[in-house]
């Protein structure tokens, strides 16, 4: 874990002599993915360790905490050229409030602008000690691009397993974690889980929430197909009856009926919680479609954040796969609707519904030019309304005179601009007592239309009692 272009996802390339960073839209990893390793530790024994790779663009902070949620250990990756940044302190609070042990991985050490000891006292300064600057957290300086001390890091992993005692029971009643989920057009559901213990075998029957799914397809982390799995191993279980929600456990049954039984108690669960809108606020409709539900939860959770005290998406639906005209026809109900697409193609049944019925289809590939373009949106359809705005201050110092309908008073520019005719309103003790108008200015001993700073004269119509100390406000009504 750590900030967006620390390296993580080059470390895990080079760790299983693979390439996953070029096939990733923008350089971002916006899936949560799960890989098996093989490590020959110093005494000859061969280990096998799971890695879970998780995004670090700021939208996917609840799958980084679902990855800190089913880890172990966590790997926290600083480059020696950046330091600390600030997702790199989300990464560790996420950690820390995980109760998970971690290790520092220092990367990029063969860039020429790495610093390692600056990088060092960096992590001390942000309360993150490592192993010979005052703490006792095991670090390791490595370049995912040479592969220099990345045997040295897969050591230390498993001596750090070993000291935290880490051990698993096959025998035990099994035990996962989804930590991904995805509707395939050939293969159905599918669902990436985590064996947390005991073990999996073809033939059983296993339930999370209201899905269950019979283990007829059993596919390791590469998709080839295998007949049993033991603790820690990630695996793709194909073949459930609804798409298990992310972040939730598995477990195994005796058969299907009891699993039925099992998912049928849990039927009332819900992947879209409602939020709550304020009355008289614009509602927008928003469905969100991806290729996996992790990343359409974690799309969701953004959305959310766009919502303004003037207009509010409300998400109607969140689901992974291909927009279907299943989607338009959810949306047929709701005016302006809009369905989101991430990593995901649009059927024709689909685009052509939404084309006849005013429904908003747009796909994207990269997290920020969704949001970007949904703030657009937000903003184009916002209600326009007329708002106060104040243009210039000016604290009452002395009454002159006071009539029926006007007074003549002198007093001194705070900030802004006062001019002739501009409406005001008077203040005392930040609230507003009456309102007026600037009939008349002079500065200087002479009229002026307008004054911007120093002391000057004003008459002000108006029927209530200005006295010195007041605040008069120059307002103006804009359109926004």
């Amino acid at each position: 874990m750590g900030h967006i272009d620390h390296g993580k996802s080059t470390l895990l390339d080079y760790i299983r002599k693979t390439n996953v960073v070029e096939k990733e839209f923008g350089g971002i990893t916006q899936h949560i993915n799960a890989y098996e390793v093989e490590h020959k530790r110093e005494s000859g024994v061969v280990e096998k360790i799971t890695f879970l790779d998780t995004p670090g663009h700021v939208a996917f902070k609840a799958m980084r905490s679902r990855g800190a949620a089913v880890a172990d250990i966590a790997i926290l990756v600083v480059s020696a050229e950046d330091g600390v940044k600030p997702q790199t302190l989300e990464a560790l609070n996420t950690i820390v409030e995980s109760e998970t042990p971690y290790l520092v991985a220092i990367t990029k050490i063969d860039k020429p602008n790495a610093n390692i000891e600056k990088t060092k006292q960096n992590l001390a300064e942000n309360g993150i000690y490592i192993e010979g600057y005052s703490g006792n957290i095991p670090s390791v300086l490595i370049s995912a691009k040479t592969g220099e001390n990345i045997p040295e890091l897969l050591e230390i992993i498993l001596l750090l397993s070993d000291l935290e005692d880490l051990k698993g029971d096959e025998n035990a009643p099994f035990e996962g974690i989804i930590i991904e989920s995805s509707l395939d057009a050939k293969k159905g559901i599918t669902a990436t889980i985590v064996i947390k213990n005991g073990r999996l075998e073809s033939g059983m029957c296993v339930v999370s929430g209201k899905s269950i799914c019979p283990l007829k397809i059993i596919e390791d982390f590469t998709g080839k197909k295998i007949t049993e799995a033991t603790f820690s191993s990630p695996v793709r279980l194909v073949g459930w009856s609804a798409l298990p929600r992310v972040g939730s456990k598995v477990t195994s049954c005796k058969n299907k009926k009891e699993a039925e039984t099992i998912a049928f108690k849990n039927k009332d669960e819900s992947s879209v919680v409602e939020n709550k809108i304020p009355e008289g606020v614009h509602i927008i409709p928003v469905i969100i479609k991806a290729d996996v539900a992790g990343v359409a939860d974690a799309i969701s959770h953004e959305v959310e954040k766009l919502n303004t005290d003037r207009t509010c998406i409300k998400i109607i639906d969140i689901g992974a796969g291909t927009i279907a005209d299943n989607d338009a026809k959810k949306a047929l109900p709701f005016k302006g609707a809009i369905i989101l697409g991430f990593n995901v193609k649009v059927e024709d049944r689909a685009q052509d519904l939404a084309d006849r019925n005013n429904i908003i289809i747009k796909t994207f590939n990269v997290i920020y030019q969704l949001t970007d373009w949904l703030k657009e949106t937000i903003e184009k359809q916002t209600p326009k309304m007329e708002v106060e705005e104040v243009v210039g201050q000016l604290k009452i110092i002395k009454v002159f005179s006071s009539t029926k309908n006007s007074q003549i008073v002198g007093g001194k520019v705070l900030n802004g601009t006062l001019s002739i005719n501009d409406n005001v309103r008077i203040m005392r003790a930040d609230v507003e007592i009456a309102r007026g108008k600037i009939e008349e200015l002079q500065q200087n001993k002479s009229k002026t239309s307008k004054i911007m700073d120093g002391e000057a004269g004003l008459s002000i119509s108006g029927t209530s009692t200005i006295i010195g100390g007041d605040l008069i406000e120059s307002i103006v009504k804009v359109i926004k």
